[in-house]
C-alpha cells in the first residue's frame, strides 16, 4: 500500500511537465475576466480528467496526454473567439441575461424556468445589500450565474411596503 510502483524521480517529472504544461497553455488562452462560469468549470474537470492519465503513469503516455489536454484548451478558445467575433454565436453559446424582477414585480414565470424559489432570490437581494423589493428596479440572472441588481429611484419606493403583493 506505501510502496510506489512507479520510480520516485518519474512520478516527480510527470507532474511537473503536466503542471508546467497546463499552466503555460491556460495563461496563453484563458482570458481573466469575471469569475469562472460553467464553461470554464467544464474545461478544468476535462483537462483535470486528461491530465491525469499523463500523471498515473501505467504506460499512458505524457505526449498524449498533454496533446488532449491542448485540444480541449484549443477548442474552449475556439468557442471563445467565436462568441467574441460572431453575434450569432455568441447568442448560441451564452444564454441572455433573464430579468427576476422589475420595476419591484417578481416575475415568477422567469423564477420558475430557472427554478429559483422566491426565498432563494429574496436571499440574493440581501447579500448584496437590498432590505425589500421596492428597492429594486431591476434584477437579473446573468449567464454567468449571477445576480445583476439595479436599485430603483429613491421616490418611487414610497407607496408600497409589502412585497407579497408583488409576487404575479
Amino acid at each position: 500500500m506505501f510502496v510506489p510502483t512507479e520510480s520516485i524521480l518519474e512520478i516527480l517529472l510527470r507532474g511537473t511537465i503536466m503542471y508546467l504544461g497546463m499552466f503555460t497553455l491556460l495563461r496563453v488562452f484563458r482570458r481573466q475576466a469575471g469569475a469562472i462560469g460553467i464553461a470554464d468549470l467544464l474545461v478544468i474537470v476535462v483537462i483535470a480528467d486528461a491530465a491525469q492519465n499523463g500523471m498515473a503513469g501505467e504506460s499512458r503516455s505524457i505526449t498524449e496526454a498533454m496533446i488532449l489536454v491542448t485540444v480541449i484548451v484549443l477548442w474552449d478558445w475556439v468557442f471563445d473567439w467565436l462568441g467574441f467575433r460572431s453575434t450569432f454565436a455568441a447568442k448560441v453559446l451564452e444564454p441572455e441575461p433573464l430579468i427576476l424582477i422589475k420595476n419591484g414585480r417578481v416575475l415568477k414565470e422567469n423564477l420558475d424556468k430557472e427554478m429559483i424559489t422566491k426565498d432563494e432570490l429574496m436571499s440574493q437581494l440581501r447579500q448584496q445589500g437590498f432590505e425589500n423589493l421596492f428597492d429594486v428596479k431591476f434584477c437579473m440572472l446573468e449567464s454567468n450565474g449571477k445576480f445583476s441588481i439595479i436599485r430603483a429611484e429613491a421616490e418611487s419606493n414610497q407607496g408600497n411596503k409589502n412585497d407579497d403583493q408583488l409576487v404575479r
